[in-house]
């Protein structure tokens, strides 16, 4: 580092989980910084679309998503990289890190574990979009995968949700299996993705696909879906008959014009970005069958980072004293 330029702080794995926020801080900065977004240049947030670097020898990615919020003074770049068909499957597919610098100088502040944040604030916004966009008696939600973000995402919707049924279904049934055992509460393990969906409320799609797995013929009318995974314009999680006859909402209309397969291919139209629901200038049409389409934006790894930082450094601070 410089001279006279004290060197970064890092927080791991483990002191990203201590210091993460509950749902209960997490969500409202999640839902302000969305509205934040949508308002345009009002909103002081400044994010491009993510960058990403294709590794074609290697079958992976490497993703940059820069951002600053103004009202948050946070400025941080994560970089992200997604590794398909990994030969050693003790090396996580996802893996990030978070770079967390003073706005007013430039000095990087730390460098965080960005694979905790990723997992836990994309969760998060998928729970926002459901408490926005499910029928008021749904009772039976449905995750297609098993991995990291099927967790995560099963943690804060049983905190925030009740749920009276939950299926799980992947494509490697010991992998569901295993993710059943692993959690609190009981869970169905579905042999399909249709006898998994069927009659389902609220579905979460975090797979792999590249294909389509979910069929709109299997889909409840009212269901609402969050769709999380297939992050690239020519992937798909979703068919054709599930993108056009659903209302779709976006996290970023350019985003989801320049990265979601399930938005290009299908041609389906974008009815609001959430932060615009959060807003009050869209509707939230609980009524109709809804389908948000996440692809994750930086603003919600700053807002999250930061929160996580500012913890870390409260009890650092406590420790000297």
């Amino acid at each position: 580092m410089s001279r006279g330029v004290p060197p970064p702080a890092f927080l791991g794995a483990e002191a990203v989980a201590e210091h993460f926020p509950p749902a209960s801080r997490l969500v409202p900065a999640l839902e302000a910084a969305l509205a934040d977004f949508s308002r345009g240049p009002e909103g002081g947030v400044v994010q491009p679309v993510r960058t990403v670097v294709p590794v074609q020898k290697y079958s992976g990615f490497l993703g940059v998503m820069p951002a600053y919020s103004e009202k948050d003074d946070a400025l941080t770049t994560k970089l992200v990289t997604f590794y398909e068909h990994l030969k050693d499957p003790s090396v996580p597919s996802h893996q990030a890190t978070v770079l967390l610098l003073d706005p007013s100088n430039g000095i990087l502040k730390a460098v965080m574990d960005g694979s905790v944040i990723t997992a836990k604030r994309t969760a998060a916004v998928s729970a926002i979009a459901t408490k926005l966009l499910m029928a008021t008696n749904s009772e039976v939600l449905c995750i297609l995968g098993a991995g990291v973000q099927a967790r995560s995402h099963y943690e804060i919707f049983m905190e925030l949700f009740s749920f009276k049924e939950v299926r799980v279904w992947n494509r490697s049934k010991e992998n569901a299996e295993k993710f059943a055992r692993s959690v609190a509460g009981p869970i169905e393990v579905c042999p399909t993705v249709r006898e998994a969906v069927t009659g389902a409320d609220v579905i979460v799609t975090v797979t792999m696909a590249t294909k389509p797995i979910l069929h709109g013929e299997w889909v409840k009318p009212g269901a609402h879906i969050n769709a999380v995974g297939a992050s690239r314009p020519d992937w798909r999680e979703l068919d054709d008959d599930v993108m056009r006859n659903s209302v779709l909402y976006v996290d970023s209309r350019e985003a989801a014009m320049r990265e979601s397969g399930d938005v290009i291919l299908s041609g389906a139209k974008i009815f609001a970005e959430l932060g615009e629901v959060l807003l009050g200038m869209k509707p939230a049409l609980r009524e109709e069958t809804t389908v948000f389409k996440s692809l994750g934006m930086a603003i919600e790894d700053t807002v999250t980072a930061k929160m996580v930082f500012d913890s870390w450094l409260a009890g650092s601070r406590k420790e000297e004293v």
